[in-house]
This record gives C-alpha cells, sequence and structure tokens, in this order.
C-alpha cells in the first residue's frame, strides 16, 4: 500500500483566544492587537502581493541569498533531516534548500489554516517524494510536533526577518522555546532584517501602491467578520514609522476623528489622533543578533548575505 505523504493537523488556537486578545488589546492605552491575527485568508494573500511589491526588498533579497547559498547550507547541515519551519505561510522559500537539503520530513507551522492547505498541496505536487506534516497552529503561543514524524537531526528553518516581530527579549524566549522543540545538536537557520537607512525602512512599510495599508485595515475588517465589530475602515489610516532608539519599524492603525467601537458588547472610545499598534518588526546588526542567540543557547555556524548588506541568513547550532 502506497504510504500517504501529506498529513494535516489542525491545533488552531479558538475562536475565544481571538476575541479575547482584541478586547484585552483595545482596552490598553495605547491600543495593541497581536500582529498574528493579520493572516486569515484575505491577509495572507494581501502579504504575498506585498512581498511582489519594489519597495519591499525583504523576500526578494533573502530568496536571492537562499538560492546563491543553497549548496553551502546543504553542505553544513547534510542530508536526512527534519525540517520544522513555524509560519511556513506560503511555503515557498523552503523550496529553494528542499533538493540540497532531501529532509526525511517537512513540517510546516501556520495560523492561517486555509493558506496551509493550498500551501502543502502545491509542495506534494511539487516535490511527491517529500513526507509533509502540515500543522495549523499558533506558534507564538505552542510548539509541539505532532507525534508521527519521523526521528532524525532537526532543523529549524525560520525565514523572512519573522524574529522581528518579537522584542529582543521575547525573541529570546521564542528561540529557547525553539531549542527545546528542536533538542540538542540541531540547527537553526533564520533571516535577519539588518539596520539600514530609514527611508529604505519605512518604504518597504508603506508603499506606494497602498498595498501594506490594506493589510493592516484588513485587521479590522476580520474584526467586524468575525465579532460583528463596527469599525468604519474609512476612518482609520495606515502608518509605518522607524523608531531609530528601539530599532524597529513600527505600524499603526490613526483614528482621523473621535469614534467609539462595539465589540462584542464591550465599547471602546477613541480620539483623534490615537492609534491601535499592530506590529513592530525589529532590526538587527549581525553582531547583535548573534549576541542575541547566544542568550537563547545557539552558537554561530555561518551568516550568509547580499552585496548591500540589506538582509543576512544565520545558520546555528544548538
Amino acid at each position: 500500500m502506497k504510504r500517504q505523504k501529506l498529513h494535516f493537523y489542525d491545533l488552531h488556537s479558538t475562536r475565544d483566544e481571538f476575541a479575547s486578545d482584541v478586547i484585552s488589546g483595545l482596552s490598553r492605552r495605547p491600543a495593541t492587537i497581536p500582529p498574528k491575527y493579520f493572516y486569515d485568508a484575505r491577509g495572507s494573500e494581501l502579504f504575498d502581493a506585498i512581498t511582489r511589491l519594489p519597495e519591499y526588498y525583504l523576500t526578494r533579497t533573502e530568496i536571492k541569498i537562499l538560492y546563491d547559498n543553497a549548496d553551502d547550507i546543504a553542505r553544513y547541515i547534510g542530508s536526512g533531516s527534519l525540517l520544522v519551519e513555524p509560519g511556513g505561510g506560503s511555503c515557498a522559500k523552503v523550496r529553494i534548500l528542499l533538493e540540497g537539503l532531501k529532509p526525511q520530513a517537512y513540517i510546516p507551522m501556520d495560523i492561517s489554516k486555509e493558506h496551509l492547505h493550498v500551501a502543502t498541496q502545491e509542495l506534494a505536487t511539487l516535490f511527491p517524494w517529500l513526507e509533509i506534516h502540515a500543522t495549523c497552529t499558533d506558534y507564538s503561543r505552542e510548539m509541539r510536533l505532532p507525534p508521527t514524524v519521523p526521528r532524525g537531526t532537526r532543523v529549524a528553518f525560520f525565514p523572512g526577518s519573522s524574529i522581528g516581530n518579537f522584542d529582543p527579549i521575547q525573541a529570546i524566549d521564542f528561540l529557547k522555546a525553539l531549542t527545546q522543540l528542536i533538542g540538542p545538536e540541531s540547527y537553526l537557520l533564520i533571516g535577519i532584517d539588518l539596520k539600514k537607512n530609514r527611508s529604505v525602512l519605512e518604504s518597504a512599510y508603506d508603499d506606494s501602491a497602498k498595498v501594506t495599508a490594506q493589510f493592516n485595515l484588513n485587521l479590522l475588517s476580520r474584526i467586524n467578520h468575525e465579532f460583528s465589530a463596527n469599525f468604519n475602515l474609512d476612518l482609520w489610516q495606515h502608518r509605518a514609522l522607524y523608531n531609530e532608539e528601539l530599532g524597529r519599524i513600527e505600524m499603526h492603525l490613526v483614528s482621523t476623528c473621535e469614534q467609539s467601537i462595539t465589540l462584542n458588547n464591550t465599547l471602546f472610545h477613541f480620539s483623534r489622533g490615537e492609534t491601535i499598534h499592530t506590529e513592530n518588526s525589529y532590526k538587527y546588526t549581525d553582531e547583535e543578533f548573534i549576541h542575541l542567540a547566544n542568550e537563547a543557547g545557539f552558537q554561530s555556524e555561518a551568516i550568509w548575505s547580499d552585496p548591500e548588506k540589506l538582509f543576512s541568513v544565520h545558520l546555528f547550532r544548538s
């Protein structure tokens, strides 16, 4: 009997957790909503569109680094590993590595069930030899491997500078959780967006076509749809700025007038100019990030970058 190669596990956080996080976040001042809730089906589509924008250098730069150095990466890691990708999303970048690494199995984890279904089905068609254990889960809360995955050296793949969504203390905690997931004598391959000119950074998060603005505002549309809230998207504006002191891009939604929002029988008031803080994206130097990873128990093995030093891909050993 032919063994099935694509397995799907739904460990998704509940709708109640989403409502609780939103109500708690909107009750704070400044108000906040965790960026993981960007990624419903529409949000995932918009993010994929963002990665193709001319201003958004991150994706194309990281992809070129991975293409140019795929053989070198494979030489370090070897074949037959268990390849784990928290935040697998479209599974696009991992395709660059699969032929070289020839992993025993690939375990993408993502919060968007629909997006993960589509992406892993495409991947299974492209790589019929690959065993895939797709896991719909909130990796920022809990990471655990499905019980059916095979044994072998584990490699965590965390591209896209997604580590930047955590503040430095949270990032260390997340990396410590990764060490628990993959165990000793394993690898972490991770993408880092490097510190650079303010104008380059801010353009990447506030593009001329306003796709990132749509992505940010879609969060309010999702809350309206799922909880019958009454956000009027015409009364909110997208804002992205680089906080040089903290070394991070901040994304906000700005109220353009005095207004009140009702969500699950809870009333929230916003003044003109008041914001909902929706995302941070921390930027690092290579040296800063190596120090941070060391705090979590990882040791640097190799670094690959582009000629302009916009982005880097690091390999660590646990």
